[in-house]
C-alpha cells in the first residue's frame, strides 16, 4: 500500500504500518479520553485521562494487528503466500494468493472477526470483573471500551460484503455451494456495492443532522465499494479468460533490452524506439532478469544516467508475474503483484518467449462479450 513503511514482521510476513495510523490512534485516544473515560469515571485527573486514553488506543491497534494477524497464520497454514501484513486507518490489509478450495477460503476469512470476538469477550469480561472485584474504575473502563470496541470489529467485518471478512465467507460458501468460484466472486462483490451504498447514504444522512461520525461511515462506504466494485470486474474477467492458456492470450515477440546497459545506453538504444510503457530485461546469458518501466527511467536525473545501470532501477524477476505457455491465464492473473502492472512475462524454460499486457486481457474480454475468441 502506498504511503506504508516497513516496521517488522508478524509470524514471518512483513509487517508494515500506513501514515495514517499514528493520526488513528489520536483520534481514538483523543475520543476515549475526552468524552468516553469522563462520562463513565467523572473526577479524575486530566493526566490520568490522558495516560488511560493513550493504552486504550495502543491496544485497540494491538487488537487490530491480531485480527490481521489471524489471516496471515491461518493462510499460512493452509500454504497460502502472504505478502504482507498492512496496518492503516480502516483497520488492516492482508496481501496474500488466492485460496485453492472454499473450504481453504472460509477458515483464512472467519479467523480474523473470531479473533476480534474472542478479544473482545475477553476484554470485556476482565473489565467487568476487574471494577467488580477491586473497583478499578479507570483501567475496568478502558478494557470494557476495549472489549465493546472489538466485538463491534468483529461483528462490522461479519457483514456480507466484500472485500469485508464478511464478504469473504459469503464467497466461501457460495462457491462451496454451486462450485463456481467466479460467480460466487461475483456475488460477494455485488453485495458488497449495495452495503457501501447503504453506509454512504446512511452516513451521509447522520452528518446532516448533526453527526460528525457520520463522515466516518461515507469514508468506510465509498472505500468499500471502490474495493467491491474492482474485485467485481477481475471475477468477470476471470470467467471470460477461463480455460484460456497463456500462450493463447501473449503477444510475441517481445522487445527486450539488456539489464546490464547504462541508463543513459537503454534510453538510447532501447526506450526511446519501444512501443510499450515497460520493457523486459534479458541477462549475459539471454535469460529475463526482471522488466523496467520507461516513466521509472524518465525521472532520473540526467547526471546519474551514465552511472546507474537498468538492472538497478528495474522490477527484479522475482518480483514479476511469471508463467509457462501452457499455464491457465486465469492462474497467472493471481501472481500480480500491486505496482508491477498488469504484465505477465511467459517464460519457457529459461527464454522469454512473450509477454502477456493488459491490452491482451482486454481483447480476450471484449472477444468473450462477443461470443467467442477469434485471433488477431
Amino acid at each position: 500500500m502506498n504511503g506504508s513503511v516497513r516496521v517488522g514482521q508478524v509470524v514471518g510476513v512483513p509487517l508494515r504500518m500506513h501514515w495514517s495510523v499514528p493520526l488513528l490512534v489520536v483520534l481514538f485516544a483523543y475520543g476515549l479520553g475526552r468524552q468516553t473515560l469522563p462520562a463513565w469515571t467523572p473526577g479524575r485527573s486530566d493526566a490520568v485521562y490522558t495516560f488511560a486514553s493513550a493504552v486504550g488506543a495502543v491496544l485497540l491497534m494491538g487488537s487490530l494487528l491480531l485480527h490481521e494477524t489471524a489471516h496471515a497464520a491461518i493462510a499460512r497454514r493452509k500454504k497460502i503466500a502472504v505478502q504482507d501484513v498492512t496496518l492503516w486507518a480502516l483497520g488492516g490489509v492482508t496481501r496474500m494468493g488466492r485460496p485453492p478450495t472454499a473450504a481453504v477460503a472460509f477458515a483464512v476469512a472467519i479467523s480474523g472477526p473470531l479473533t476480534s470476538l474472542a478479544i473482545g469477550s475477553a476484554a470485556l469480561g476482565a473489565g467487568i470483573g476487574l471494577h467488580a472485584m477491586s473497583g478499578w474504575a479507570v483501567p475496568a473502563a478502558v478494557l470494557v471500551w476495549l472489549g465493546w470496541a472489538n466485538l463491534f470489529l468483529g461483528a462490522f467485518n461479519l457483514l456480507p460484503a466484500a472485500p469485508l471478512d464478511g464478504g469473504r465467507v459469503l464467497q466461501a460458501l457460495l462457491w462451496w455451494r454451486t462450485g463456481d468460484r467466479e460467480r460466487a466472486d461475483r456475488v460477494a462483490s455485488r453485495s458488497g456495492q449495495v452495503v457501501g451504498g447503504l453506509l454512504m447514504a446512511f452516513g451521509w444522512i447522520s452528518f446532516l443532522r448533526g453527526a460528525p461520525g457520520g463522515l466516518w461511515l461515507v469514508f468506510v462506504g465509498l472505500f468499500i465499494t471502490v474495493v467491491a466494485g474492482a474485485e467485481r470486474q477481475r471475477a468477470v474477467i476471470h470467467t471470460a479468460l477461463r480455460g484460456v492458456k497463456v500462450a493463447d492470450a501473449m503477444s510475441s515477440p517481445v522487445t527486450t533490452g539488456a539489464d546490464w546497459l547504462t541508463i543513459r545506453h537503454f534510453i538510447d538504444e532501447v526506450a526511446v524506439s519501444s512501443r510499450h510503457s515497460a520493457v523486459p530485461l534479458l541477462d549475459f546469458e539471454g535469460r529475463p532478469s526482471g522488466i523496467v518501466q520507461i516513466r521509472k527511467l524518465a525521472r532520473i536525473p540526467g547526471a546519474r544516467r551514465q552511472a546507474l545501470r537498468v538492472r538497478e532501477v528495474a522490477i527484479p524477476l522475482s518480483q514479476c508475474a511469471v508463467a509457462a505457455p501452457s499455464d491457465l491465464l486465469s492462474e497467472a492473473l493471481d501472481k500480480l503483484r500491486p505496482g508491477t502492472g498488469m504484465r505477465i512475462l511467459v517464460v519457457d524454460g529459461h527464454h522469454l518467449v512473450g509477454i502477456v499486457t493488459a491490452k491482451d486481457i482486454s481483447r480476450l474480454t471484449q472477444q468473450h462479450a462477443l461470443g467467442g475468441r477469434g485471433t488477431d
